[in-house]
């Protein structure tokens, strides 16, 4: 009986989420869709034959965008969890707490290269570039989400947050062999995957191999390409899971 209710429970919070769904996209065009519409006049329809079309054209083609959605709409639900977690944390150290966690993390990571690199100064600048990067980033990050509203938080700080995350490596295989050895030749083949699979479409896989070569300070500019829509991404996801299921 238990499993049976548990069962009946996700199939009415799928239920749910679908339609929010659904009637926020009809609230592009169509006034009063969801929730509630109006605590009086009710929830808005046309009143022209006209106007009853272009309403079920476009509950149509919702219904089929809700469906594409929702999977993705999950997946927001699973980030939108952890990134509540990190905001909490976050939130708790504070912009000063969070640098200077990062500042203690990367200089027992320079402490520890120090001795295991038997003093060789190019892995020590690798470590310390890498923790200047990801400090200021995971810095940024943090004032960006504190500043609010949802665009500032999914344009600017979702990227920031990704960018602590990817250039590091990236930073200290510039300045490192050893780490070079281990970070740039999955750069490069990431890079090769890219151009022949996903931007061939235009031109862009013949112009950038024709104006560009990935070396040096390209390899930073590769993962901060990869950061910054990644972390787009990612904040549509969680915007889109507080769409169907608001915060409250």
């Amino acid at each position: 009986m238990a499993v049976q209710s548990r069962r009946i429970g996700a199939i009415g919070a799928i239920q749910l989420d679908l339609r929010r769904l659904h009637e926020s996209w009809m609230e592009l065009l169509f006034p009063r869709q969801r929730d509630a519409a109006h605590s009086v006049l009710g929830k808005w329809t046309p009143t022209t034959r006209s106007g009853w079309a272009a309403y079920r054209a476009w509950a149509a083609l919702g219904a089929l965008l809700v469906a594409l959605a929702y999977p993705l709409t999950l997946a927001g639900f699973a980030l939108r969890f952890h990134s509540r977690r990190i905001d909490r944390l976050a939130a708790g150290l504070g912009v000063a707490g969070v640098m200077g966690l990062s500042v203690v993390v990367w200089g027992a990571l320079t402490a520890i290269s120090w001795f295991q690199f038997a003093y060789r100064g190019e892995e020590i600048v690798a470590v310390v570039a890498a923790a200047v990067v990801a400090t200021l980033a995971a810095g940024a990050a943090v004032v960006l989400a504190r500043i609010g509203g949802r665009a500032v938080t999914v344009l600017l700080a979702y990227p920031s947050a990704m960018t602590a995350l990817f250039l590091p490596p990236v930073v200290a295989a510039l300045f490192s062999p050893t780490v070079g050895a281990v970070v740039l030749p999955g750069s490069d083949a990431l890079a090769i995957w890219l151009l022949d699979e996903l931007l061939v479409y235009g031109g862009i896989e013949s112009y950038l191999r024709g104006h560009y070569s990935l070396e040096g300070v390209a390899y930073v500019a590769m993962w901060f390409a990869i950061a910054v829509p990644l972390g787009w991404l990612l904040g549509v996801l969680v915007t889109l899971a507080d769409v169907v299921r608001p915060r409250a």
